[in-house]
């Protein structure tokens, strides 16, 4: 397993062991994308040579082939795309948490370290600094006392009994530097890959947009540009299932036993039992620095009751002690508060809180992440097969598309049928079907005046039915339109009446 390389060299630095996964990692994402790639690429391949020979065996065919197939398999491609896009990004947000979780605790953890070291600095500053001054101008106001320089002296102990004491205490700067470099690179590195997976969703979400698209228009350029990409988008979503796989395993083997993993790393570093200490954080168990921070409180105890008993029986004698004895009195003050907030950050429940919290980042949300981080790649990768596998289909369907509206010429509602009855030429106006003229014997012939007869109506009525495929035909033209005569005069009866 990748961390369990780690433990060959107990006493490497953080940051080779680091470096030493990494390469392993990269390693592996390399041997999955190229076996995982390799094998799909075989199939399309395999898939695509024989389409092309059933579609040039089956050429006569094609013309009345229908388009059911390769649509209803666009349909399905689509809402596996959807849903592989709405997996990636409930995968992406968990990853994210999970990432700046465990940065969260690793700051809360330096800043704690930082404060240790802070503290354990000023202290010891204060003793072998100022301490030394003041007790130094004392003995030369004590000098014809020898009771009072003996209190100085025994006082002089104390302040080395309490350097001493927190020389024991861990220095943890190497570690603060390595944790804040971990922190930045770990930050820098999860926000591009944030930005990165963001980015390819929105990319396959596009190319099935424009492959839906290209099959509704019938436009080859628009389905040739989208199988291009489609290519670009299998070979980043293999490249992204491997990457997840390699993090997932690296995760997975230290999530396995995470206590071992940091005991090994850090032996060169810290005592075994100062790091079991704050890995376990068992109430049954004393901290490893409780004997040296009780001597360094009875220390400080002790010293208050000699400044304290120098104040009260000096300085009657020795006016001039009281300013040095009160500014001992300050810095022990001062040294007892950095004592409380010392045992306060040496205490195990906090450290082991960061340590809980950043286990519960990497290990479950961030694992998490990465899995579904994993079934979106594998749902990517089948849509754009899919898509690739339909696209000599879809080709075919496109080229055949004009042929079968030029077979259809007696179709109403071909749009080459109506650009036919368009060109038609006009006919010319229509003539009276009958002449009208009556009388009897000397009258004169009643001739109707000459009337000009409008025929659009009937041009348009014969337009449509010979779009339609009939005759034209007058028996259901309306009169008025076209030109029926006026109703003819009655003849007299032999009685004269009408």
């Amino acid at each position: 397993m990748i961390p369990a390389l780690c433990l060959e060299q107990l006493r490497a630095p953080i940051r080779q062991c680091l470096v030493r996964t990494c390469i392993q990692s990269l390693l592996f994402l390399g041997l999955v994308a190229a076996i995982g790639l390799g094998l799909n690429l075989v199939f399309l391949a395999a898939y695509l040579v024989c389409v092309c020979c059933s579609l040039q065996s089956s050429a006569v065919q094609t013309k009345h082939r229908h388009p059911c197939c390769i649509t209803w398999t666009a349909v399905a491609a689509g809402l596996v795309c959807c849903a592989a896009v709405g997996v990636g990004f409930y995968g992406n947000s968990e990853a994210n948490d999970g990432v700046y979780q465990l940065i969260y605790s690793l700051d809360n953890a330096n800043h704690t370290f930082s404060g240790i070291d802070v503290l354990v600095s000023g202290t010891t500053q204060k003793m072998k600094v100022d301490l030394e001054q003041h007790l130094a101008r004392l003995s030369e106001i004590f000098a014809t006392r020898g009771d009072y320089l003996q209190t100085l002296k025994f006082m002089q102990q104390m302040a080395g009994n309490i350097i001493v004491q927190l020389a024991g205490v861990p220095v943890w700067t190497e570690v603060t530097e390595e944790l804040t470099e971990l922190v930045n690179q770990t930050g820098y590195v999860e926000y591009y890959r944030w930005l990165s997976y963001l980015l390819l969703f929105v990319l396959d979400l596009v190319l099935c947009l424009l492959a839906c698209l290209g099959l509704a228009k019938s436009s080859r350029c628009l389905l040739a540009s989208v199988l291009c990409c489609g290519v670009v988008a299998l070979l980043l979503s293999w490249t992204s299932l491997a990457a997840d796989t390699a993090a997932a395993v690296g995760t997975g083997d230290f999530c396995a036993a995470p206590d071992a993993f940091i005991l090994n790393i850090t032996e060169g570093q810290l005592r075994t039992e100062v790091t079991r200490y704050y890995l376990y954080c068992s109430q049954s168990a004393s901290s490893p620095f409780q004997q040296a921070l009780t001597i360094f409180q009875r220390s400080l105890t002790t010293m208050h009751i000699q400044v304290t008993g120098l104040l009260q029986f000096a300085v009657p004698l020795f006016p001039t002690a009281e300013k040095d004895l009160l500014r001992i009195q300050l810095l022990l003050n001062s040294s007892e508060s950095s004592l409380h907030q010392l045992m306060a950050m040496l205490d195990c429940r906090g450290l082991h809180k960061d340590y809980l919290d950043a286990l519960t980042g990497i290990c479950y949300d961030g694992l998490e992440g990465l899995l579904y981080l994993g079934l979106f790649s594998l749902l990517a990768a089948l849509t754009f097969s899919t898509m690739i596998c339909m696209g000599p289909g879809a080709w075919k369907h496109c080229a055949t598309r004009d042929r079968d509206y030029d077979d259809i010429d007696d179709d109403p509602f071909n749009p080459q049928a109506r650009r036919i009855a368009a060109h038609n030429p006009p006919r010319g106006q229509l003539r009276s079907f009958c002449s009208y003229s009556s009388g009897l014997g000397s009258q004169t012939s009643l001739q109707p005046p000459a009337q000009t007869i409008s025929n659009a109506p009937v041009s348009e009525y014969m337009n449509q039915a010979l779009l339609f495929g009939g005759n034209p035909r007058y028996e259901n033209v309306p009169l008025i339109g076209r030109g029926s005569p006026p109703p003819t005069a009655p003849y007299p009866g032999p009685d004269g009446q009408k």
